[in-house]
């Protein structure tokens, strides 16, 4: 699958196109994402507005769309009340729904007599340990004395083997914050012999670390001797960064290098809503 990875790149002219923000199209729907489970939410609720958003991202040219599970977790699901087979089964179908709407998309596609678009890949998103916890450390990468390599390991398992195993192009680990839980997840895919090839992506508030506060370089030790991650990045970063960002991973890593930055804002965790940055931007 990893040839598929760089194929579509290829084909893409060397730059292929990563889906936007899907919670923000959510809303422009008319989606109610005020709940623990964000956007994931939808898959319960309003699957139908999940669906319409690949395709809308997929008309507007989007070579990788993202599933609706990056706050999907079996615990938050759990905590609804569901029982763990209605849990799972929504993990499944946030791929499902990603799938049939890249198929349905590219099927259109074929009968014109000039396509425009490439097959999409789908991505399996999934969030840290932070975006679970919805208190904002998924932009601090402070977890807690007690969090260990092994408890991020235990939270994550159950679901890489499920959204693995219901067929995605690829799986996106998205909004890592801190090394431990990057280390963790190498280890978990390396332990779970996941075939389906991996990105990882950080997030960072100043342009040079991690949220942690801890370096790329740290991080990209590890990244790189890994087979199982084949592309490395950054995410739900303020874009000004951005540039410098790609110039320091371009120099330590031969990986292809996934970004997609946010609009700017900055999250309060605590208000669970979005500030706007004073920031000027040159």
């Amino acid at each position: 699958m990893a040839v598929a990875v760089e194929e579509i790149v290829r084909r893409a002219g060397g730059c292929a196109v990563i889906d936007g923000g899907f919670a923000t199209q959510l809303e422009a729907l008319g989606a109610d994402i005020n709940d623990p489970l964000w956007s994931a939410a939808c898959l319960i609720t309003k699957p139908h507005l999940i669906k319409e958003v690949h395709m809308q991202y997929l008309e507007a040219g989007a070579d990788v769309i993202i599933s609706s599970s990056y706050q999907a977790t079996i615990p938050g699901f759990l905590a609804r009340g569901m029982l763990l087979e209605e849990a799972e089964g929504l993990l499944r179908r946030s791929i499902e729904l990603a799938l049939e709407a890249r198929d349905e998309f590219w099927k259109s596609t074929l009968r014109k007599s000039k396509p425009v678009y490439n097959r999409a890949l789908v991505a399996a998103s999934i969030g840290s340990y932070g975006a679970y916890l919805a208190d904002g450390s998924e932009y601090s990468g402070s977890y807690g004395e007690d969090i260990t390599a092994e408890k991020l390991k235990d939270f994550h398992r159950r679901r890489l083997q499920v959204l693995a195993s219901a067929g995605p192009d690829l799986i996106a680990f998205e909004a890592i914050p801190n090394k431990m839980e990057a280390q963790a997840l190498v280890e978990l895919l390396e332990e779970e012999n996941i075939q389906v090839p991996s990105w990882i992506c950080f997030s960072s508030v100043d342009g040079k670390n991690l949220c942690s506060g801890e370096s790329f370089a740290e991080c990209l030790q590890f990244l790189n001797a890994s087979d199982k991650v084949t592309i490395v990045g950054v995410n739900c970063t303020p874009p000004q960064f951005i540039e410098g960002i790609i110039r320091e991973l371009k120099k330590q890593t031969k990986k292809a290098i996934a970004v997609y930055p946010n609009s700017g804002e900055i999250w309060d965790g605590r208000a669970k809503r979005w500030l706007v940055s004073t920031t000027c931007y040159t």
